[in-house]
Formats: C-alpha cells, sequence, structure tokens
C-alpha cells in the first residue's frame, strides 16, 4: 500500500492492521509524520542527536531500555502492538522520561489508539485519547501538529492551550512596559 498524504488514507491503511509492534511501529510513525506534514526523524535530525528512532535510555529503577521514537523537547513516544496494555507502554516512559530530559508530553500507542499524557512541570497531568475512527477529526489532528510543535522552554499554558486574557480577580495589573512585551507575573513570554 502507498504512503499515506492525508488523515483519511492514513485511516485506511491502518485500520486492521494486526502486525507485531516491531514489524509496523517505525512504519506507523514514518505515516503519521507524512501526514502531519512534519519532517521524520532522519530527515531532520541525521545523527540522532535530538529526534529518533530507537533512544537509549537508563531506567529510573536501574537497567537501560530504549524509547521507541524521542524528540528533544517535545516528546517520548512508546509503541505497543495492536490490542496491548497502553498502561504498561505509559509506565515503560516513566521509568525513561528522566534520562530522555523529562519531555513534556509521553505519548503511546497500539497502532489503533494514540494516547497523549502531559508531563508539564506543576500542572495536573491530562490524557489525550486519539483513536483511528477519529484520526480524521480536526481535534486530533490539532492535537497530533502541537505534538510535534510544543516546546519545553515555554509555559505550558502559552503552547498547550490558549492562555486566558485576563487577570485573576484581585489580581493588579501587570506594568505597561511588561504588558506591551507580552511577559506574565512569571516573566515568561505568551505567544
Amino acid at each position: 500500500m502507498q504512503r499515506p498524504v492525508n488523515p483519511i488514507e492514513f485511516q485506511r491503511k491502518w485500520i486492521g492492521i494486526d502486525l507485531t509492534e516491531r514489524s509496523a511501529s517505525q512504519q506507523h510513525f514514518l505515516d503519521l509524520c507524512r501526514v502531519l506534514n512534519h519532517p521524520a526523524p532522519a530527515d531532520l535530525d541525521g545523527t540522532g542527536d535530538f529526534f529518533t528512532f530507537e533512544r537509549g535510555a537508563a531506567k529510573s529503577t536501574g537497567g537501560n531500555g530504549w524509547a521507541d521514537v524521542w524528540y528533544r523537547g517535545h516528546f517520548a513516544w512508546e509503541y505497543k502492538g495492536p490490542h496491548k496494555d497502553l498502561v504498561k507502554a505509559y509506565d515503560q516512559l516513566l521509568r525513561y522520561k528522566d534520562d530522555l530530559e523529562n519531555p513534556p508530553l509521553l505519548i503511546v500507542s497500539d497502532l489503533d489508539t494514540i494516547e497523549i499524557h502531559t508531563n508539564f512541570t506543576a500542572t495536573p497531568k491530562k490524557v489525550h485519547r486519539i483513536t483511528l475512527h477519529t484520526f480524521a477529526d480536526a481535534a486530533s489532528q490539532n492535537l497530533l501538529q502541537r505534538s510535534f510543535t510544543i516546546r519545553t522552554r515555554s509555559s505550558p499554558r502559552s503552547r498547550w492551550r490558549k492562555s486566558p486574557r485576563t487577570l485573576p480577580a484581585g489580581s493588579a495589573p501587570l506594568p505597561r512596559p511588561c504588558r506591551a512585551a507580552g511577559k506574565t507575573r512569571t516573566g515568561l513570554r505568551i505567544t
């Protein structure tokens, strides 16, 4: 089958696929990159320094392992075969995350489902679930696009979700130069 170039073709290709994780995960991810119009790991990083398949990582429990995909400052991604336990995949990423520079998103997939777990410091965790049946929806495409564009150097509120434009009740307004520069009370730039 030809590589998909849009969400509907991606759905058609991957619905009903019953390959093992090892047989399908990299092709699934490459197809995802193509649909999202994002460079594949080797196209963006020919040395594997910041975006790569099979990134080695020390486990917090001892020993070593491999994250299936790692994109510095964006995410760590763990695949499992069809209908496998995504909780175990998430637990696996939790053991790697410190050695993977604590990415803001921990993503797990079993080819039918993609779960995006937020991992921002000092914020409650959220889980966003995308299935092959919802993959072509605008909301799902938006979540996936943001997974590739989020950066750890920013406040999660300024990149992952829209920031409120008003101050909480009882807050003093920011000085005019700070407002003009787009800064918050913490000094982080709002984009």
